[in-house]
């Protein structure tokens, strides 16, 4: 990841060669969604809009979607919309309940935290809500456990705002140069007393619960009437306003989707007898076939497969629905898909279809 600097990071005039740098935040536009719209959320997961996920504990009831409202004149077409469809207007000390995505440290040694020359950074957004009041926006190191956080006002509801948060620079606890999860960005909607009873830490400071989401008032679980839409999100090396934080940068539909693939691709079909994979019989009841991955995984990935009748293995004029999948030796690359059939031919060539009707799929997860 390069990053052409012009200028100092101290008094608002770095200029970005946006040829060079690539985003920090990773589908910030909100523009890739995989695994499509959510309902019934209830507790932690990753959500519809990939590389974001929600954090819920014992605190409503959530639906998520890409939503069309967007901040006008900007570029966005899409958005995140998170709504209360089942309400918890008096959450106990322990529950909580906000947004957050995550980051490789491998990605994030230009912060060059924990270091003398560690830098300061900036966050910035476009929010709308239904609700005005408080919220919490946090960094946690999750290597060093360590973090800081800034309170943020919605000043006026219904309405698109663009919040900025200014961080600053932490020379203690340097970013392992790994593929495993670093800081971790936060957006504390509602939140229980454990999370708010000690002191917001506005310098970098090591993790302590009480003091994460001080001053969070927003309160969004207390009514199924509640929403609230984000898109734009950035994060910039640099201490930025409103006025002189570079502008978003957008990136091309297939460099988003192939950034997004490296930690969750859902392999699916049109419904057209569309082929996952080829392979070999390995027995009269068991085909073997390898499936590719379109981008090469953060790590080994987890592999869930949607429903088996969905599926059809066919070697030559046979054809059959899988009464089950497995898969084996998952990879950075792919895997081993295993099916479960009747009066097959063992040593016969094999594919593995959608059933021509309705889409099948196939989700690899290295999530972070």
């Amino acid at each position: 990841m390069a990053l052409t600097l012009h200028g100092t990071v101290s008094d608002n005039t770095v200029a970005l060669d946006r040829k060079t740098a690539t985003p920090l935040i990773i589908n910030g536009d909100m523009a890739i969604a995989q695994r499509g719209d959510q309902t019934g959320v209830t507790a932690y997961r990753y959500i519809n809009v990939d590389r974001f996920f929600i954090n819920i504990i014992n605190l409503g009831t959530w639906s998520f979607a890409q939503s069309t409202d967007t901040p006008t004149g900007l570029g966005f077409a899409s958005s995140l919309k998170i709504d209360c469809t089942t309400a918890d207007a008096s959450p106990a000390a322990a529950d909580n309940f906000y947004l957050s995505m995550q980051s490789e440290g491998q990605n994030l040694q230009i912060l060059e935290k924990g270091t003398s020359d560690a830098q300061t950074s900036t966050l910035a957004y476009w929010i709308k809500c239904n609700k005005t009041g408080n919220y919490v926006v946090e960094l946690w190191d999750r290597t060093n456990d360590r973090h800081v956080a800034k309170l943020v006002t919605i000043s006026s509801a219904n309405t698109w705002e663009k919040h900025i948060c200014n961080f600053p620079a932490d020379t203690s606890g340097a970013l392992a140069n790994t593929n495993a999860r670093s800081i971790m960005i936060s957006w504390a909607f509602d939140s229980g007393s454990n999370f708010t009873s000690g002191t917001l830490p506005t310098s970098w400071a090591s993790r302590v619960d009480a003091n994460r989401f001080v001053g969070t008032n927003l309160g969004l679980g207390d009514n199924t009437a509640n929403e609230v839409l984000i898109t734009g999100v950035q994060w910039e090396v640099g201490t930025y306003d409103v006025n002189s934080i570079p502008a978003f940068q957008f990136e091309d539909a297939g460099t988003s989707l192939a950034r997004c693939q490296r930690y969750f691709e859902r392999i699916t079909t049109s419904g057209g007898g569309d082929s996952f994979g080829a392979g070999v019989l390995f027995s009269a009841t068991q085909g073997r076939l390898d499936i590719r991955y379109s981008t090469v995984k953060r790590a080994n990935a987890t592999i869930t497969f949607g429903s088996a009748g969905n599926f059809l293995l066919q070697a030559g004029n046979k054809s059959q629905a899988t009464s089950s999948l497995s898969s084996a030796g998952s990879s950075l690359h792919g895997f081993f898909c295993h099916t479960a059939n009747t009066g097959f031919t063992i040593g016969h060539g094999c594919v593995l279809l959608d059933n021509s009707t309705t889409d099948a799929t196939i989700d690899a997860s290295s999530e972070l």
